[in-house]
């Protein structure tokens, strides 16, 4: 049975990975197609010029020899890539036009979803009519937050430095181009795509908001400030709630984290417990499949060290998919199973969390930090603290030593005080005052305790008179 159990769950794994995301025609998920492993070894689709192997190519400045451990997506083969960061993928030609030994590739699949497409702009009317602004420091995403700041959907970038806002029903009457045309950098970084002269490229404003809501079966969820930069001290949360949905799927296309105090999670949304948890030394590796409808995405960035986030696609399954029907055991192996932070890792790399969600719940929407934001390297009890490991009993039990610790040297502190007022006796001068007034001072010192918030200490101090306050616990 066991066996069988196996079985079955390796096959669902494999089919998982290969068909959850066939929906999705793109195969590049940044602005500048920077991501591409796609197959296209020609310029363009349609007569263009064939690609140079990127292992012949020690003439130039990118070949295998320079990085030979796969850098930019490099290796023994002739796909376009972009590993200088260019604002879309190219390859080397053998035909030399006007001493040009490179072109761009034309990838009609290599669009990043957010990014409308290229589309002619006559000025009359303009394309977007909306209000627009010109900038020597343009970028997609400086664009896009004017654009929303302005309440409109789209925002649209020309020429490089110029930015215009509309809505969805400003491109009805309007066809999209090639991308070739559109491939002007911005003037305030040269690796993104600006437009062109009379050509516009169209972003949805949604791409790089801090927070969001989403309810639809499929989606891709953008750091904040994407294709930009993430800003220092980000704290944003997105829901990804699909009724009906028995598990929803995580494929983290595109992952850029600068240092392991800025961090990613998934949380389950009704518990909010924390499922999975990502940052610069724990990176996604694998798919994380999370049974039920409602996850919570939380990002944080501390004030260094900023990077270019992640790009993060859905898939929800339905209850009725056979995708999502996995073979359970007893009632003892389901609990193991809920109690795991993360599930078993299966053949093909899908992590599966199973926690089951209870009809009738309130879908109300709610946002919960689960850990400090100044300090999240702390992990709270019962969070997520490693594969089967949590933090809430080492915790728990180190609350109960520290307060057993507190209690017995307070019970020591009365007895000692009780037993110096009742069995001491008068000091009766026989030789010197002063001598005897040494000696009844040394031997009648009583014992304070400093407590702090985050430490105890126990030490000697002498008060200035017996008359004073004698209490054994004083504060700070």
């Amino acid at each position: 049975m066991d066996s069988w159990r196996a079985t079955s769950a390796l096959l669902l794994a494999g089919f998982i990975s290969s068909a959850a995301f066939r929906h999705f025609d793109s195969e590049c998920y940044t602005a500048n197609g920077e991501d591409y492993r796609g197959f296209q070894n020609q310029t363009s689709l349609h007569g263009g010029k064939p690609c140079l192997f990127w292992n012949e190519t020690f003439q130039h400045p990118y070949n295998t020899l320079k990085y030979p451990n796969g850098e930019g997506g490099l290796g023994s083969h002739n796909y376009c890539r972009n590993p200088d960061g260019d604002v879309q993928p190219w390859c080397y030609i053998a035909d030399h036009e006007d001493v040009t030994y490179w072109k761009y590739c034309d990838i009609p699949t290599c669009q990043m979803p957010g990014n409308l497409g290229c589309f002619k702009d006559t000025g009359h009317p303009p394309t977007l009519p909306g209000t627009h602004e010109i900038s020597n420091k343009l970028t997609i995403q400086t664009c896009i937050n004017f654009c929303r700041s302005q309440k409109y959907t789209l925002a649209g970038m020309e020429s490089g430095y110029a930015c215009f806002c509309g809505n969805e029903a400003d491109l009805q009457d309007h066809v999209k181009s090639s991308n070739m045309e559109c491939n002007h950098v911005c003037f305030g970084d040269h690796t993104q795509p600006c437009g062109g002269d009379g050509w516009i490229i169209v972003f949805d404003v949604r791409v790089g908001a801090c927070g969001g809501n989403y309810t639809s079966p499929t989606g891709v969820v953008y750091s904040p400030d994407f294709p930009d930069k993430y800003a220092a001290s980000r704290v944003c949360y997105w829901t990804i709630q699909v009724p009906g949905a028995s598990a929803i799927l995580f494929n983290f296309t595109f992952f850029d984290i600068s240092d392991q105090t800025d961090m990613v999670e998934l949380l389950d949304g009704y518990t909010r417990e924390v499922v999975a948890r990502f940052d610069w030394r724990s990176p996604p590796r694998e798919l994380v499949n999370i049974t039920g409808d409602f996850v919570i995405l939380y990002f944080f960035s501390d004030r260094t060290n900023q990077a270019h986030g992640f790009a993060l696609l859905y898939q929800a399954l339905r209850k009725q998919d056979p995708r999502a029907t996995v073979p359970r055991g007893s009632g003892e192996e389901e609990s193991e199973d809920a109690s795991s932070t993360l599930g078993p890792q299966l053949s093909s790399g899908v992590t599966e969390r199973s926690k089951s969600t209870t009809n009738g719940r309130s879908s109300h929407i709610l946002y919960v930090i689960t850990s400090s934001p100044g300090k999240p390297e702390h992990s709270m009890p019962g969070q997520w603290a490693g594969r089967g490991e949590t933090t809430g009993h080492s915790a728990m039990w180190t609350i109960y030593a520290l307060a057993a610790l507190l209690i017995l040297t307070v019970v020591a502190m009365v007895a000692k005080l009780l037993l110096h007022v009742t069995v001491k006796t008068p000091n009766i001068p026989t030789v010197s005052g002063s001598d005897s007034c040494s000696q009844s001072t040394v031997s009648s010192e009583p014992w304070i305790i400093l407590y702090r918030p985050s430490t105890i200490s126990l030490f000697k101090k002498k008060l200035k008179n017996h008359h004073g306050d004698l209490s054994p616990l004083v504060g700070h």
